[in-house]
């Protein structure tokens, strides 16, 4: 039971741009809000992270607007608060080392050479272009879009575009492992 909670919650999260496109339909925007406050206030109590509680901070803020103005703008921007939070850890891993990829790579290469460091610092940078830009196609598709595009969007597209770096990053990084001569 221990390890179904957090992998419920990911299932949750990953869908929940298609939960809500699906229940816009049917509900009305401030019942649909209630799931998003459940959501993140599980996930908060759960990992007990920082960048989660103020998450749930601000998906009870966004929660609110659409309870209180019954509106699916605020139930479509959470995708955007995540980047938002994301960018943040990353982007504050930047100015007070070490990164958040650097910190990753430690966990398979305790002792990483400075090589490493600089092309993990390099990869957080990356990762925080990404955020900046997933963000802001999600902030144009939830502000502008369907309700359809926005679904389709954050819900598949950015996924599979956040897949495409993990893998693009996976193989740049095995041939900068494997050096000039194997490049």
């Amino acid at each position: 039971m221990k390890h179904l909670r957090p992998a419920l919650l990911a299932v949750l999260s990953l869908a929940y741009p298609l939960l809500v496109y699906s229940g816009l339909g049917r509900f009305e925007p401030r019942w649909m809000a209630l799931p998003l406050v459940g959501m993140a206030v599980i996930r908060a109590v759960a990992t007990r992270e920082r960048v989660w509680l103020v998450t749930a901070a601000g998906a009870l803020v966004l929660a609110g607007l659409s309870l209180f103005g019954n509106h699916a703008l605020p139930l479509k921007l959470y995708p955007v608060l995540v980047n938002v939070m994301l960018l943040s850890v990353f982007a504050t891993s930047l100015v007070s080392p070490p990164s958040v990829i650097e910190r990753l790579a430690r966990l398979r290469e305790p002792e990483l050479p400075p090589s490493g460091v600089a092309y993990t610092r390099k990869v957080t940078q990356v990762w925080c272009g990404f955020f900046v830009l997933n963000g802001g196609i999600a902030l144009a598709t939830a502000v502008w879009g369907s309700d359809a595009t926005w679904a389709l969007y954050n819900g598949l597209i950015a996924y599979g575009l956040m897949g495409a770096l993990f893998a693009g990053e996976w193989l740049v990084r095995r041939r900068v492992r494997a050096g000039p001569a194997h490049g």
